[in-house]
């Protein structure tokens, strides 16, 4: 999987077909032509890498012409306010402004036409998909597949849409975005997003070995690893794999035993741990949002009702000494 990084935010504007086809050659690392038809084109570009995925927003004012080979990630896009027809694999699609789709399969090229306006992407490491869809650390999963390019519904669509923005304000938010438990969560959100959205092979019910494997020994070898890694980057599948169960096992655990998923576990151990900080702190130097970005909690108006439910006061009491 590609390493993650601090975001980067580029804002480009380009005036030839040219110099658009050497940027997103250098950006997608994959041979790109571009025919321009019509006026001179005028195209911006805004792009926030975070190494496992970026968001972009490309605008421009004239017909573009795309020939892509493949690109060896998957690109979700909806077109705001343009057009775009694509081919691929013989197959002719055209979207009208609003649409959602995958641009591509990672490993096949593609043909496309984007007509004047805007579209928004996000690009997603293929193994940031994998990793949300684990399965057991000792079983040989297959690469995931999409089997359909457009939405299973309207309605899973708008969820992807409102995540997508959602994960863009975030890197808009300078605490958020210094956060590496912020990003990283953000990411395996989008990935769940788009395998919830588009069709594909992913398999995510528990068989007949996971139900075995969801015993308290797995139990507790998950909760120690959560235990002794609130502050680091963790996915579902790390929890697994320190139990040495599959994904859909340790969910099934957690469910079974203690009535709540890995992830709530998670948070409420990153809750207590930011409740001590806020203790520990000193409230001249420190503010409740950047403890909270820190323990993976974005939301000042989420954190603040979740510790109040908790604790019986508001953080910003416990910063105070209250």
């Amino acid at each position: 999987m590609r390493e993650a990084t601090a975001p980067r935010t580029t804002d480009l504007e380009f005036t030839t077909a040219d110099a658009i086809e050497q940027f997103l050659v250098d950006s997608y690392d994959t041979p790109i032509r571009i025919r321009s038809t019509g006026d001179f084109p005028t195209f911006r570009h805004r792009r926030t890498d975070v190494g496992t995925f970026a968001v972009e927003t490309g605008r421009h004012s004239a017909d573009l012409q795309f020939d892509v080979e493949p690109l060896n990630v998957f690109v979700v896009c909806r077109t705001s306010t343009a057009r775009l027809a694509r081919t691929t694999d013989g197959a002719d699609d055209r979207y009208d402004a609003g649409a959602l789709f995958l641009m591509n399969d990672p490993d096949r090229p593609h043909t496309s036409r984007w007509f004047p306006g805007e579209l928004q992407t996000c690009v997603l490491d293929p193994a940031l998909l994998g990793l949300v869809a684990a399965s057991a650390p000792d079983r040989r999963a297959a690469p995931i597949r999409f089997t359909a390019l457009e939405p299973l519904s309207p309605g899973a669509a708008s969820h992807w849409q409102a995540t997508r923005s959602y994960v863009a304000g975030l890197l808009e938010n300078p605490d958020a975005a210094s956060a590496p438990l912020v990003v990283g969560s953000a990411a395996r959100l989008l990935a769940a997003a788009t395998l919830a959205t588009f069709p594909n092979t992913a398999f995510t019910d528990p068989d007949a070995v996971d139900r075995h494997d969801a015993h308290p020994d797995a139990l507790r070898r998950a909760v120690a690893f959560i235990e002794d890694h609130p502050q680091d980057d963790v996915a579902i599948a790390d929890i697994a794999a320190a139990a040495h169960v599959s994904v859909r096992a340790v969910q099934l655990a957690f469910r079974r035993h203690l009535a709540m998923t890995p992830t709530e576990y998670l948070r409420r151990v990153r809750l207590s741990r930011a409740h001590e900080a806020l203790r520990a702190a000193d409230p001249t130097t420190t503010t409740v949002a950047a403890v909270a970005c820190r323990w993976g909690f974005p939301s000042p108006g989420r954190f603040a009702a979740l510790y109040r439910r908790t604790y019986r006061v508001t953080p910003g009491q416990t910063l105070r000494g209250g």
